[in-house]
């Protein structure tokens, strides 16, 4: 699993691999519906970042991430909002630090995504980054990633099967939308991949009815983000050997025109290329956007083609002509980055 560094008060995550629960098996997808004539247009190239390293950029904290978003070549930037930013009390939401993000962007006449975090990594459940009053009720599962590239780690994950913690962070994102519909460029929830620590969980977890769950997110979503794009990452299921619930995922998405996206792009990798992906590539003509990250591992991830870390334009190539993209939101750590603009 990979790293978005610099959150604050969390570590987000997202899968590089898929864990030996989540399934490889290829699965026959059957024929969709017919695609839209449109084609993926030219690749926007964002940044990405945990709102608090947005905060410290613009401050004049940190001037080097601060020239990045300023970059003529940047077209916006991603959020990685957690919920417990967005809501103390119970029905009390704060919205100040998106509103001084937004301000910030939009005199710069660049765009903002925000993406709303439910899951963390590397904390322990009690100290999850959502409101307190959802970990009162125990609305808070514990995770492991097994993963066979790195270290085991262990966090936590909003326990979204749960209706009533499900209803309260729905509440969330309808407050949201009231807000911020048609002033966000897009809303996206995270990755789906997910490890619950089933020998310590006590929220009654299968992997049945997160998926449902999942689904039921995507639904609401897409039902008060009316103005806005909504966004589902999409990378691996837990139990879905045959595909057949991520394939309702992407059926879901081409009807009610939810975007999808994934948080890692890794060219040609097998096990992400035995999942999402070949989604992704059916389906791309028939969603209203792709949208893909390039995290920090990505960058120094090694391509099977030449057994040497991708290039930039590998990246881009692979992510608009294979997997439909529009939209990229890549790592302040990408070295392209690190260069004037052309």
């Amino acid at each position: 699993m990979m790293m978005q560094r610099g959150a604050v008060g969390s570590v987000v995550l997202a899968a590089v691999a898929l864990t030996a629960t989540a399934g490889v098996a290829a699965a026959t997808l059957a024929p969709d519906k017919a695609a839209d004539s449109a084609s993926p247009g030219k690749v926007t190239d964002n940044l990405y970042m945990p709102l608090g390293a947005f905060e410290d950029a613009t401050s004049g904290k940190d001037p080097k991430v601060k020239a990045m978003i300023d970059r003529t070549d940047i077209g916006g930037v991603q959020v990685v909002v957690p919920w417990k930013a967005l809501e103390g009390k119970k029905g009390e939401y704060k919205w100040s630090r998106l509103d001084n993000a937004l301000k910030y962007l939009q005199e710069r006449h660049k765009k903002l995504f925000v993406q709303v975090q439910d899951r963390f990594f590397n904390v322990a459940v009690k100290d999850a980054n959502v409101p307190q009053y959802v970990k009162d009720k125990g609305g808070v599962a514990p995770t492991i990633d097994e993963n066979p590239d790195n270290p085991t780690t262990h966090g936590a994950l909003v326990a979204q099967w749960n209706k009533e913690v499900r209803a309260d962070f729905q509440a969330m994102l309808k407050a949201m939308a009231e807000k911020f519909n048609g002033k966000l460029a897009g809303v996206n929830l995270p990755e789906t991949a997910v490890g619950v620590d089933t020998k310590k969980d006590q929220t009654k977890y299968t992997s049945k009815s997160y998926i449902d769950a999942e689904i039921d997110n995507m639904r609401y979503g897409k039902k008060v983000f009316t103005k806005t794009q909504f966004i589902q990452y999409i990378n691996f299921l837990p139990d879905d050997d045959d595909q057949k619930r991520m394939k309702e995922m992407f059926d879901l998405a081409r009807d009610k025109k939810i975007g999808i996206g994934g948080p890692d792009t890794l060219p040609d990798r097998q096990f992400q290329m035995e999942n999402s992906y070949k989604f992704l590539h059916k389906y791309k003509n028939a969603l209203p956007l792709v949208a893909m990250a390039v995290q920090e591992p990505d960058i120094t991830a090694k391509d099977p083609k030449t057994g040497k870390p991708y290039t930039r334009e590998r990246f881009t190539d692979f992510a608009h002509d294979y997997l439909g993209a529009r939209q990229m939101f890549w790592t302040t750590e990408a070295d392209w980055l690190q260069k004037p603009p052309a």
